[in-house]
């Protein structure tokens, strides 16, 4: 008698054992059916989300800021001695002028009317150099990689810019920002001054200049992130465009 029973519960056990298989696997197979394309959506809402956000942030950085950025005519150590004293004339130069700006319109507008004066400033640079390079100057949209500038870090992206290209400009660039006056203070302690946080908190929003000021900070990790993200997104962009433009060149 005792050895039917414990046969019986043998038995009943094994059912159970394979009924829990049979039952798992069916789940499991539902879940590989349902779960991974939810997996997917979330991933691609994921990523849908953060371009958009990415977009904003960079548009409002890219519109409420502008960059100088010069090039050099070449690596040597003379192209990159001129290529500095080129910066250093045309900071000196445009510093008393932008004083008191507090409107990109109004920078741009006394950066144009002075493009002139920049450029017989690079002229005489140049000549002291006994150099006879061409220069091109303009201001426009240009691609720039990620920078510090003391506490403050800047995401890659296409900002507005005075370009100054000397000769070839086949050499190592130099950037800075004109507005808000990056380019006119001393940022060699780590630091940016509060007169010009001021500024780009003014100039910017507060999601923009939270993600510019805490890009290089442990205290805030949410926003650190957001702008790992953000990085990530444009620079990604602007690899996507640099072959865009290489394919196009080739064909042209």
């Amino acid at each position: 008698m005792q050895r039917n029973i414990s046969s019986r519960n043998k038995y009943n056990n094994n059912n159970m054992k394979f009924f829990c298989m049979k039952l798992f696997n069916v789940n499991k197979n539902r879940i590989l059916r349902t779960g991974i394309p939810i997996l997917i959506v979330a991933l691609l809402a994921f990523c849908i989300h953060y371009v958009f956000y990415s977009e904003d942030i960079s548009k409002g950085l890219e519109e409420n800021l502008i960059r100088l950025h010069v090039v050099a005519n070449s690596n040597s150590d003379e192209d990159q001695a001129l290529k500095i004293d080129v910066k250093n004339a045309i900071i000196e130069y445009m510093e008393t002028k932008l004083k008191g700006s507090k409107d990109i319109n109004e920078s741009k507008r006394i950066i144009n009317m002075n493009i002139d004066g920049i450029k017989k400033l690079v002229n005489e640079k140049i000549e002291t150099y006994g150099k006879n390079y061409a220069v091109k100057i303009d201001i426009g949209e240009y691609p720039f990689p990620t920078k510090t500038y003391g506490d403050i870090t800047l995401p890659a992206g296409n900002y507005q810019a005075l370009k100054v290209l000397i000769g070839k400009g086949e050499g190592s660039n130099w950037w800075c920002v004109l507005f808000p006056p990056l380019c006119f203070v001393d940022v060699t302690h780590g630091t940016v001054p509060d007169s010009v946080k001021e500024e780009l908190k003014n100039a910017l929003t507060k999601e923009e200049y939270s993600i510019i000021t805490a890009a290089e900070s442990d205290k805030d990790i949410p926003v650190k992130i957001k702008f790992k993200i953000l990085e990530f997104f444009q620079n990604s962009k602007m690899k996507f465009s640099g072959i865009i433009s290489k394919i196009f060149n080739v064909s042209n």
